[in-house]
């Protein structure tokens, strides 16, 4: 955190210790102008037009407490980076598509999105706390913000009422907790209310950029209306702090999983070491790494877009290198509306119907047996095949150079 931005921040807004725990307070104190921004950022006078001239298409918007998280005198910041507009971002918006995944062919009424059979999406808001700068509705910053209508929410209830194969609906938006928590206990008394939905999900970035509205209401609706799972969006391990740590243990103490939904971005969490550190600090707090996007074909963020290999290289770097429990999924969300395609290094070097001949995490490979055709016949006993003779090679090495026991 930097001392000087969050001297800044307090000199400018001057908060008090309730005013700094309350939500409502740093959503109305929001970060909305580059000239604003440039007061506890300190910035040249032309990166200020520039940026200014930005977000006429692309508006910003940053929580005084995701700001204080910035580091002083770092351009290249992953705070910074995921906040503030770039002018890139301009310069490249005939790249893309406002909506690549093609959620308006899957919406039978607006605000639902039902792409696969099972799950339903349901979107009650455009507006966030923090506008993400490779935020996949980034179409929707231009509309200005709005709620859904009680009749719109209605309609979405009654399809999914009348369609018994939707047992899982993901409440989303823009950011659904900036809803106050009668709205939301209204909305779950509904989706509850339906016998074939089994469980409900929130989609959030809450926890990281404002904790404080992980309040003991909220916490005690989700336990009245579960099971509820909230996925929430962890792109750094700058963003795990005391204040997002106590949010993420209330949340499992109402009986609420967190699972982690990342964005691979370029210069922000593009290496090994920055999501395995990432994973790790997850875990620490009992969050689950459960995805790792690709960044989604949006205009004004391919900037932010990385080679595919880049995250497949990534997945490699760490399987075998840390536990299992802290290697995400990677994904594509394919154009079209095709849905999510899991990617994975390929550990498969040949396949036929005998045999596999498969590469390990050390670059190692080995022969894995398929079963006999014949189940009748004595299986062959097992034997230590050649290509495993390095690794047995590796391990004996390991063993001569550890230290002897006092």
């Amino acid at each position: 955190m930097g001392e000087l931005i969050r001297e800044r921040l307090l000199d400018l807004l001057r908060p008090t210790p309730d005013d700094w725990a309350d939500w409502k307070w740093h959503f109305r104190h929001r970060i909305t102008s580059a000239s604003a921004l440039a007061r506890i950022v300190p910035m040249e006078a032309d990166v200020v037009r520039r940026l200014e001239a930005v977000t006429v298409k692309f508006p910003m918007s940053i929580t005084p407490y995701y700001l204080g998280l910035v580091r002083d005198g770092d351009p290249d910041d992953p705070i910074l980076l995921q906040s503030i507009p770039d002018v890139r971002e301009a310069e490249l918006a005939d790249v893309g598509a406002d909506d690549p995944l093609d959620e308006a062919a899957d919406s039978p009424v607006p605000g639902l999105v039902h792409r696969y059979p099972d799950r339903a999406l349901l979107v009650v808001t455009d507006i966030c706390p923090l506008l993400c700068r490779h935020c996949t509705r980034k179409r929707e910053w231009e509309s200005g913000n709005w709620v859904r209508r009680p009749s719109e929410i209605a309609a979405a209830v009654a399809y999914i009422r009348a369609t018994p194969a939707i047992r899982d609906v993901i409440i989303s938006g823009g950011d659904p907790l900036t809803l106050d928590n009668g709205r939301l206990a209204d909305i779950l008394g509904h989706l509850r209310a339906i016998p074939h939905v089994e469980i409900i999900r929130f989609g959030t970035r809450f926890p990281v950029v404002l904790p404080q509205r992980i309040d003991a209401e909220f916490c005690r609706i989700c336990d009245r209306y579960g099971p509820i799972w909230l996925n929430t969006h962890f792109n750094h391990p700058d963003e795990i702090t005391p204040e997002a740590e106590r949010a993420v243990r209330d949340l499992l103490r109402a009986g609420v999983p967190v699972n982690n939904q990342a964005v691979l971005l370029r210069g922000i969490n593009d290496t090994v070491d920055v999501q395995k550190r990432l994973s790790h600090a997850l875990l620490r707090i009992r969050v689950r790494p459960y995805y790792l996007y690709h960044a989604d074909e949006v205009r004004g963020t391919e900037h932010l877009r990385t080679p595919v290999e880049r995250g497949l290289e990534i997945l490699a770097g760490l399987r075998g290198h840390t536990s299992g429990l802290g290697v995400p999924t990677f994904v594509i969300d394919v154009p079209g509306g095709g849905g999510k395609i899991p990617l994975q290094p390929n550990y498969v070097v040949s396949w036929n119907d005998d045999a596999l001949l498969v590469r390990n995490y050390e670059g190692l490979t080995f022969t894995y047996r398929n079963p006999a055709g014949d189940a009748a016949r004595e299986p062959a006993a097992p034997a230590i095949r050649p290509d495993a003779s390095a690794r047995l090679e590796r391990r004996r090495q390991r063993s001569d150079a550890a230290p002897t026991p006092p």
